[in-house]
């Protein structure tokens, strides 16, 4: 199961049986009614660094349906400020290896993030991709805080193993 399919599972489960409307967080229009907004470990983070999480959020809360649900994973990275760590380990996936390599801030408050892409050819491994972001520390407190603000009723951390995503997941219902 990918990660979207894992999302809309927890959304689903929230939402009880019945076909739903899911959207991913950036792909919300304004005024178009949904069920369910996901959003996967490295979407929140981004939008902290940028200043843009709060409006998102309630943008987020507004096109959702009375009792919809807001299914956001968020690495929770507070603790590991201080360690700095360079990269979590790779990611493998037949012949494909994804790498993220992390420059933290001297704050340990946020992070740079850089992904590469390898496949496996012919005479080695090739580089099929690259990208840069960067990345705002989030912890708990933080999200349930941001998720209350922008008008959730209900706000609920799901540990990997209730959810089967391999970080935190957060639900806000509307």
């Amino acid at each position: 199961m990918n990660d979207l399919d894992v999302l809309t599972s927890v959304a689903g489960a929230v939402l009880g049986p019945g076909p739903h409307a899911v959207v991913d967080l950036l792909d919300v229009v304004p005024g178009v009614q949904v069920d369910a907004v996901r959003a996967t470990d490295d979407l929140l983070p981004r939008l902290a660094h940028e200043e843009s999480l709060a409006n998102i959020l309630m943008l987020a809360r507004s096109v959702l349906r009375p009792g919809g649900v807001l299914v956001a994973a968020v690495p929770e990275l507070d603790r590991l400020g201080v360690l700095r760590p360079t990269a979590p380990p790779p990611k493998v996936s037949g012949d494909r290896v994804t790498l993220q390599l992390w420059d933290w801030a001297t704050d340990g408050l946020s992070y740079g993030l850089e992904v590469v892409s390898l496949l496996r050819g012919v005479s080695g491994w090739e580089i099929t991709g690259t990208a840069s972001t960067r990345h705002r520390v989030l912890s708990a407190p933080e999200m349930e805080e941001a998720l209350l603000a922008a008008g959730f009723v209900t706000v609920q951390r799901l540990a990997p193993g209730e959810s089967g995503y391999r970080v935190p997941v957060w639900v806000g219902v509307a």
